[in-house]
């Protein structure tokens, strides 16, 4: 069995430890920030975390009505702008706190006066060192390349971030995610199944909108570095500008399907790849297998969840595809070639 399997079944604890850890800290940030309300928040991440960071966007401006940017470190460390942090607070999110161009972000702000926030699972590391706030993902020991325990933990610390900043984000629903994402991972021997039907894949497109828009980034991330799949990945809204034309007689297209705002134009998605023929794969929960019962195959959490809180649990199977899918394919998803775990960047 791979490391990365075996943390990818660690969540329901590590996501509890983060959380009740992470609650205690982030209401003293709380009595911070409503005297000191950004204007702005600046998210600041690479890789794995960057797709954490977009999830924070989005849930950040839902929640809050805060502007939200994704920094682009190189402004600061190639092209060397002149930029202006008053009034914003800047958040570093980084698995393993020396994502350099992530840190050199944070400290810019910091010598400017911003406040400044650092997520990482290190505690040791350069970014705690350099944050005003630092709020440690309670992960343990990440052995395998491929982030898994790392993402969802970030999340969930992204979920207390906005609810420091006043969103309407309760503690006793986020203290059930672990419970959530226990209820998904006992869909495993279903995704192993599945991921025997899909050996000989070598490209897909994996396809999200509003807050599980950074899962199909996440998603397809995975099955890139692990699987060496090509993997696309894009709204329900940007496929149809375009990217659509490609879709063939079984094309591969994995949707995440939750219930709420975006379930109508997630249906009509796999409605139209339908009548193109294309091979989905949808993953949704109890709440709303309407729309899964019209795909190709289905992948069905047996919780009923608010659209809220369905990112983290629903993250859950795409990871199990992709460890599973790695292993039929012969590959080990603990040591993707040309990777390593830390990856410093400018």
């Amino acid at each position: 069995m791979s490391r990365m399997l075996e943390e990818i079944r660690q969540q329901p604890e590590t996501i509890e430890r983060t959380l009740v850890s992470g609650l205690k800290r982030m209401e003293a940030v709380r009595r911070v920030l409503e005297k000191r309300r950004p204007k702005l928040v600046i998210l600041a991440a690479r890789g794995t975390s960057d797709n954490a960071a977009l999830f924070g966007r989005y849930l950040l401006e839902i929640a809050t009505g805060i502007p939200v940017s994704l920094a682009a470190p190189s402004i600061h460390t190639l092209y060397e702008a002149a930029f202006d942090f008053r009034e914003a607070l800047v958040v570093g999110i980084s698995q393993s706190g020396e994502s350099t161009d992530t840190n050199v972000v944070v400290e810019r702000a910091k010598s400017q006066g911003a406040l400044t926030i650092g997520i990482t699972n290190e505690s040791k590391s350069a970014l705690a060192g350099l944050a005003e706030h630092v709020f440690l993902v309670r992960a343990g020991r990440e052995r395998s390349v491929a982030a898994t325990k790392t993402y969802t933990g970030q999340v969930a610390m992204l979920y207390l971030l906005a609810h420091a900043l006043g969103g309407q984000i309760r503690a006793a629903d986020l203290l059930r995610l672990p419970e959530w994402t226990a209820a998904a991972l006992t869909l495993e021997p279903e995704i192993t199944a599945l991921a025997e039907r899909y050996r000989f894949m070598t490209h897909a497109v994996v396809v999200g909108r509003g807050l599980n828009y950074a899962n199909a980034f996440e998603f397809a991330l995975k099955m890139m570095e692990t699987c060496y799949v090509v993997a696309e990945r894009f709204s329900s809204a940007d496929f149809l500008h375009g990217p659509i034309a490609m879709v063939e007689r079984n094309f591969p297209i994995f949707l995440f399907a939750p219930p709420g705002v975006t379930a109508p134009s997630m249906g009509e998605m796999v409605d139209k790849l339908r009548s193109l023929n294309a091979e989905t794969v949808v993953i949704a929960d109890a709440a709303n297998k309407s729309i899964a019962a019209r795909a190709t195959r289905q992948i069905v959490l047996p919780a009923r969840l608010a659209e809220l809180y369905t990112p983290i649990p629903y993250i859950i199977p795409a990871q199990l595809f992709a460890a599973c899918l790695a292993t039929v394919k012969g590959l080990n998803p603990d040591q993707p070639r040309t990777l390593q775990k830390v990856t410093r960047t400018l």
